[in-house]
């Protein structure tokens, strides 16, 4: 069986894929933050806080930089670009389908609909002969 080969994607939807990265975001998304200023508010240990930061960088949804011995974060906001493109382009594929059965199934409920009226005048027309 061929493995798949992860795209930025797929590490962008991975990465949101967790409230904690969701919260560490939506915290970036106020400004630049030193890595112990977005961990002191979540219920994990520093270690654990840096495992999400990493899957985040992984996903390019967040950028480093060091001044001396502190870290600073900031938002990169294009990976969510390419997943709201996605998302719409997705969107726009299943709507045209959905509407194309739609169009499937109204057209045979039309036809059972004839059929069934066309019964009705055949059984009608014996009962009178």
């Amino acid at each position: 069986m061929a493995m798949a080969v992860e795209t930025g994607l797929d590490h962008t939807l991975m990465a949101l894929a967790d409230p904690t990265r969701r919260a560490i975001l939506k915290r970036l998304a106020e400004g630049e933050a030193r890595v112990t200023e977005l961990a002191d508010p979540l219920p994990m240990s520093l270690n654990g806080v840096s495992k999400h930061i990493r899957v985040l960088e992984r996903a390019q949804l967040v950028q480093r930089r060091r001044a001396g011995r502190e870290h600073f974060l900031s938002l990169n906001p294009h990976p969510l670009d390419e997943v709201a493109t996605w998302i719409s382009e997705q969107r726009a594929l299943w709507t045209q389908r959905l509407d194309v059965l739609e169009t499937l199934l109204r057209a045979e409920d039309r036809a059972a609909a004839t059929l069934k009226t066309r019964g009705r005048s055949r059984s009608k027309r014996k009962k009178r002969g």
